[in-house]
Formats: structure tokens, sequence, C-alpha cells
């Protein structure tokens, strides 16, 4: 992969009360969806193929909401783009366990650091950020650990190239 780069997908529904968020089957807590950065591609060519992939859905980008930069080995160096759905229907596939628009104030509470703040962050519309994941900390991770051991230990098996992927 392109640097350890990541890259995000976000889809608001049309009147931007809802947020489209995925469960993944290896670690199935609710996120955003996105991956790795292939070699040979663009981080903008990245992030639709990953939205396909992991959606069904055709995008196009509307705009880059930021750049995150991270402060540990959690996580790292990752693209939020806002995307628009413009074709394709929502269907699950080898990553992807559920698929559902949330309504912004009821978001998942297994909504894990920094989804809750990417949201927000997309949602009102700022120019170009630049920061630091603060949320993706070991303190975080400490606490995460403590009342979802599986999810943690499914997490870390995943980082390190263990194949754990529930059908």
């Amino acid at each position: 992969m392109r640097d350890h780069q990541s890259v995000v997908g976000i889809i608001f529904s049309k009147d931007r009360k809802k947020v489209l968020l995925l469960k993944r089957r290896d670690v199935p807590v609710w996120v955003l969806p996105g991956g790795g950065v292939e070699n040979t591609e663009s981080l903008e060519k990245a992030v639709l193929r990953e939205v396909w992939e992991e959606t069904g859905l055709q995008t196009r980008l509307v705009r880059k909401v930021g750049e995150y930069s991270p402060l540990n080995r959690l996580a790292r160096h990752t693209h939020l783009y806002e995307c628009e759905g413009l074709s394709g229907k929502l269907t699950t596939g080898e990553e992807t366990r559920e698929i559902q628009f949330f309504p912004l104030d009821q978001l998942p509470k297994l909504l894990p650091p920094p989804y809750p703040e990417w949201i927000k962050e997309a949602y009102q519309k700022l120019p170009l950020i630049k920061r630091s994941l603060t949320s993706v900390n070991y303190t975080n991770f400490c606490r995460f650990l403590i009342f979802h051991p599986i999810l943690v230990i499914r997490f870390l098996l995943q980082r390190l190239g263990v194949p754990f992927n529930s059908k």
C-alpha cells in the first residue's frame, strides 16, 4: 500500500439528515466505508473504489474534508472525502456485514473513534482540515479493550494481517 495511507468516504442522504455506515465483517463495528490506497492509484480513485467495493454504490467526489495524521500505530494517515451516490444498490460484500443510513442524531453506540468526529466535521462543511487523530489514542484503546475485548482482539488480528472474516 502507498505509504500506509488510507481513504474514507462519507455519504450523506440528499437532505443531509442521515449518514451511510457499514458494519464490518472482520471487526463488527459500524464505520464509514474506506480502506488502503494501492501503490498505483490516486487518493481520489482509491476512495471511489473502496466505497464501491464496500457498498455497491458508484459515487462522485464532492470535496476533500480532511487529512488526518496518526499519533501512534493504531491509525494511518487518512484522507476523508465527502462522496455523493450516483448509481447502484446498497450491497454487502466480502468486507461488509450490514449497510444502513443512520439519522445524525441516532448514530450507533458502537461507533469507534474517530468516526463520530469525522461525521461532525464533514457535516459542518469546514475548509480542508489538517490535524492529528487525537481520539485514536491508547487511553481510548484501553477503554475499548475493557468494554469490548473480543472486538479489540479482532482488530489486533486484522492489523497483524490475520484474516478474520466471519460470514
